[in-house]
C-alpha cells in the first residue's frame, strides 16, 4: 500500500481508524486475553516503576530524578510513537527488510480484528504488548550514559533511534523480515532488546565520554536499597515479558517463566559466588547484577528451552556478564555507567547464541509443525544462524546508534556541561532535588 500519509494526510489516516479490520484466520480467546493483558501491564510495570528504580538507585543522589525521567520521557514518547506509526513499520507487511504503512494511527485495527502473529487475542492487545518492548529498550540505552547525558539529547535521541534501529531489527527477527525467514530464533527479545540495548550503550558510553572523575572520585552508589526493589519489580515483570511472548496462555508460556526464574536465580548465586571468591564479599550491588544478567541471557532461548536448560544458561550469564562488567571494563577503560553492554549486550549474545545450542524441539512443536532443534539435538546450523543473526543486529545497531548519537550532537549537543554535572543533573536540568 502506499503512503497512506501522502494519500490522505494526517486526518485521513486518523479518520481510517474505522476501516475494515485486517484479516486473520483465528478466533479471540478469552483466556488468552486476559493473559496477555495481565503481561501487558507486567512488561509495562518493568520500566516504570522497576527500571527507573534499579537504575536510579545505582546512580548518585544528585542525578536519581533525572535518570527517572529518562525512564519516564521513554515511556511517553515510545508510547505515543508506537502507535501512531512504529507497529505498522515493524509487523505489517511482507518485505524482507521493514514493514509499511497500512496500520499507521491504528488503521483497521476493529475490536474483532486479529493478527496472524497473536491468533487468539484482538491485535489492538498484541499492538500494546510488544509496544512495552520498545518502550523498555529505549529506556535501556540511558543507562550507559547516566550521570552525564542532557535530557534534551536522550528524547531527540531516543526518537531517532526508535525508527534508525529498534523498529528494522523488531522487523527482521519477529516481523517477518530477512533474519526471521533466515530461521533466526529470538522467543522474547535477546537480539531485538538486549543486543541493541547493550550495544547502543557501549557507543553512546564511548561517544559521550566518561563521567568526570571516573576512576578517580567516589561514584558508589546513592541508595541500592532502592536497586533492589527495583530488580525484585523487573524479575516479576520478566515473567511477562518472556512467558507473554508465547503469546497465549499455556504449557510454553509455563516452561518460558520457569527457565526463566531458574536463570535469574543461577546469575544470581555465580555471579555473588565470584565476588565472595576474589574480594571475600558479595555485594548486594553483585547479588541484584547477576539476577538481571541470568534474565537478560534466558530471554531468546526461554521459549525454546527446558527448564533445566535456563540455569545453565544463568551459569554461564553470571561468568560472562561478571568478566565482561569487571575485567573487560577495566581493561578497555570505557564508562558504561549502569553496565548496559556488560550485562544486557553481551547476555543478548550469549543467550542468543546459547538458543541455538539448547533449544529442545518438543517445546515449540505446535499444530502439527515440528519444533526447533538445536545444537544438543544434533542441529548445528541453527548454532550457525543464530550466529549470523547476532553479527548482524550488533553491526546494524553499532552503525545506526553512532550515526544517530552523531546527529543529536550536530543539533543539540550530547553532553550536560561540567558545571551542569558537578552541580548534578537533577538540579542543573530539571530544577529539582531529590530532597530539600
Amino acid at each position: 500500500m502506499k503512503s497512506l500519509l501522502s494519500r490522505l494526510g494526517f486526518a485521513g489516516a486518523f479518520a481510517l481508524c474505522a476501516s475494515p479490520a485486517f484479516a486473520a484466520e483465528g478466533k479471540i480467546d478469552p483466556a488468552d486475553t486476559g493473559f496477555m493483558i495481565l503481561c501487558t501491564a507486567l512488561v509495562l510495570m518493568m520500566t516504570l516503576p522497576g527500571l527507573a528504580l534499579f537504575y536510579a538507585g545505582m546512580v548518585r543522589k544528585k542525578n536519581v530524578l533525572a535518570t527517572m525521567a529518562q525512564s519516564l520521557m521513554a515511556t511517553a514518547l515510545v508510547s505515543l510513537l508506537w502507535f501512531g506509526i512504529g507497529y505498522s513499520l515493524t509487523f505489517r507487511g511482507d518485505n524482507a527488510w521493514i514493514g509499511d504503512f497500512s496500520a499507521i494511527f491504528l488503521n483497521g485495527i476493529g475490536l474483532e480484528s486479529i493478527s496472524p502473529l497473536a491468533k487468539t487475542i484482538p491485535e489492538l492487545l498484541f499492538c500494546a504488548y510488544q509496544m512495552t518492548f520498545a518502550v523498555i529498550t529505549v529506556a535501556l540505552v540511558g543507562g550507559a550514559t547516566a550521570d552525564r547525558m542532557k535530557f534534551s539529547a536522550f528524547t531527540l535521541f531516543a526518537i531517532l533511534w526508535l525508527f534508525v534501529v529498534y523498529i528494522p531489527t523488531a522487523h527482521w527477527v519477529w516481523g517477518g523480515g530477512f533474519l526471521q525467514s533466515l530461521g533466526v530464533i529470538d522467543f522474547a527479545g535477546g537480539t531485538v532488546v538486549h543486543i541493541n540495548a547493550g550495544v547502543a550503550g557501549l557507543v553512546a558510553a564511548l561517544m559521550v565520554g566518561n563521567r568526570m572523575g571516573y576512576g578517580r572520585e567516589n561514584l558508589s552508589p546513592y541508595d541500592l536499597s532502592m536497586a533492589f526493589v527495583g530488580l525484585g519489580l523487573l524479575w516479576v515483570g520478566w515473567f511477562g515479558f518472556n512467558g507473554g511472548s508465547a503469546l497465549a496462555a499455556g504449557p510454553r508460556a509455563v516452561y518460558a517463566i520457569t527457565a526463566t526464574h531458574l536463570s535469574a536465580c543461577a546469575g544470581a548465586l555465580v555471579w555473588g559466588g565470584l565476588e565472595w571468591a576474589q574480594r571475600g564479599k558479595p555485594s548486594v550491588l553483585g547479588l541484584i547484577s547477576g539476577a538481571v544478567a541470568g534474565l537478560g541471557t534466558i530471554t531468546p532461548a526461554s521459549g525454546y528451552v527446558l527448564p533445566w536448560h535456563g540455569a545453565v544458561i544463568g551459569v554461564a550469564a553470571g561468568i560472562i556478564c561478571f568478566w565482561a562488567s569487571t575485567v573487560l571494563k577495566m581493561r578497555l577503560r570505557y564508562d558504561d555507567s549502569l553496565d548496559v553492554f556488560g550485562v544486557h549486550g553481551v547476555g543478548g549474545f550469549l543467550g542468543t547464541l546459547l538458543a541455538g545450542v539448547f533449544a529442545t524441539a518438543s517445546i515449540s512443536a505446535a499444530d502439527g509443525q515440528p519444533g526447533i532443534s538445536g545444537l544438543i539435538e544434533g542441529n548445528a546450523h541453527q548454532l550457525a544462524v543464530q550466529g549470523i543473526g547476532v553479527v548482524v543486529v550488533g553491526l546494524w545497531c553499532a552503525l545506526g546508534t553512532a550515526l544517530v548519537l552523531k546527529i543529536v550532537d550536530v543539533l543539540i549537543g550530547l553532553r550536560a556541561s561540567p558545571d551542569q554535572e558537578r552541580e548534578g543533573l537533577d538540579l542543573a536540568l530539571h530544577g529539582e532535588t531529590l530532597h530539600a
